[in-house]
C-alpha cells in the first residue's frame, strides 16, 4: 500500500467536466489548502499536515495531472495552465464546503496559488508561496550559463514530441535527478515516499510536461496581462526561500514586492523540499501567516 497523510481521510472530487483529484483532508477549524511540486505528490506536506490539523481543516491535492488525480490530454495549451488548475483548486474547496480558504504551495503548486490568488482574490484569504519566483519573474532572471540550473525548464518548454519521449524513456533517471540534487538532508525523504514519487511521475510524463510547457506559454502570457494592468496579491502573502536569488544575481524579495504588498519574505537555509526538510519552519511560517 502507498503511503499516506496519517489520521487523513481520502476522497476524490469532481473539480471540472472529466476531472476529479485525490484529496486527503484532516482536521476541524478554519481551511488552509496546501498544494504540492515536482516531482511530488500531496505526501510532501505530511509533517507539516498533521501538525496544522491540530486546529485547522487541512486539505491536500494532488494536482492535475499529478499523483493519483486525473491526467486530462492537453489539447489547445489551456488544460495545465495555471489559470485552469487554480480553479480547479476553488472547485475542490467549494466541493469540501469552503467559499474561502489560505492555501501555500510549494514549487509548481506555488504557482498554481499565485494565480489563485491573482484571480479569486476574494476566496484567497493568506497565500504562501516556498521556493518559487512567479512564472513571469523565473523566465527574466534566468539567463547566461547559470540557467543551466533550470535546464528542465527549457527541455519541457519544446512542443509536444521530444521531451515526452526523453523523459519518458528514463523516467525514474530523470525524476530521481532533481529528488536528489534538490535535497540536501537525504533522509528527508524516506525510500516508500521517494519510490511514491517516482511512481507517480512514471505514470504522469505527458501531463506534467504539459503543466510546464504552459509556464512558457499561456502562464507568461496571463502574468504580463495583470503586470500591465497593476494587479496584485492583496491578502498576506508569505515566501519561504533558498538563497539562491544571489548566486543568479537578482533580489528575490524585490521582485516579490512587485507582486505584494503585505509580504513576509524569508530566506529559509534547507534545500529545496522544505516542507520536508524543514517542517517546524514552515509550520511557523504559515502559523504566522494565518495570524495576520
Amino acid at each position: 500500500m502507498e503511503p499516506r497523510i496519517n489520521g487523513f481521510d481520502y476522497q476524490r472530487v469532481g473539480v471540472a467536466d472529466g476531472v476529479a483529484l485525490n484529496v486527503a483532508v484532516g482536521g476541524s477549524g478554519s481551511p488552509v489548502v496546501l498544494l504540492h511540486g515536482f516531482p511530488q505528490t500531496h505526501l510532501m506536506w505530511r509533517h507539516v499536515a498533521a501538525d496544522l490539523a491540530a486546529d485547522h481543516t487541512v486539505i491536500c491535492p494532488d494536482l492535475r495531472g499529478y499523483g493519483a488525480s486525473d491526467k486530462p490530454a492537453d489539447a489547445d495549451g489551456t488544460t495545465y495552465a495555471k489559470r485552469t488548475m487554480a480553479a480547479d483548486v476553488v472547485a475542490l474547496a467549494r466541493a469540501l464546503g469552503h467559499e474561502r480558504f489560505a492555501l501555500a504551495g510549494h514549487d509548481r503548486g506555488a504557482l498554481v496559488a499565485i494565480r489563485a490568488g491573482l484571480d479569486h482574490p476574494g476566496t484567497v484569504t493568506h497565500l504562501a508561496s516556498l521556493d518559487v519566483l512567479p512564472t513571469l519573474d523565473m523566465w527574466d532572471v534566468m539567463h547566461g550559463v547559470t540557467a543551466a540550473v533550470g535546464f528542465h525548464l527549457y527541455l519541457m518548454a519544446q512542443p509536444p514530441g521530444l521531451p515526452e519521449q526523453l523523459i519518458g524513456a528514463s523516467p525514474d533517471a530523470f525524476f530521481g535527478y532533481f529528488l536528489d540534487i534538490w535535497t540536501r538532508n537525504p533522509e528527508a525523504i524516506p525510500a516508500e515516499v521517494r519510490a511514491a514519487y517516482l511512481k507517480a511521475s512514471r505514470e504522469a510524463v505527458p501531463s506534467i510536461v504539459a503543466d510546464y510547457r504552459a509556464s512558457a506559454g499561456i502562464d507568461v502570457e496571463q502574468d504580463r496581462v495583470d503586470r500591465a494592468a497593476g494587479n496584485r496579491l492583496g491578502m498576506p502573502v508569505t515566501v519561504l526561500q533558498q538563497d539562491w536569488g544571489t548566486a543568479l544575481g537578482f533580489d528575490a524579495a524585490g521582485l516579490w514586492r512587485g507582486w505584494a504588498s503585505d509580504l513576509e519574505h524569508t530566506t529559509v537555509s534547507c534545500g529545496h523540499f522544505m516542507a520536508e526538510e524543514a517542517p517546524a519552519e514552515v509550520v511557523r511560517a504559515l502559523r504566522s501567516l494565518l495570524a495576520r
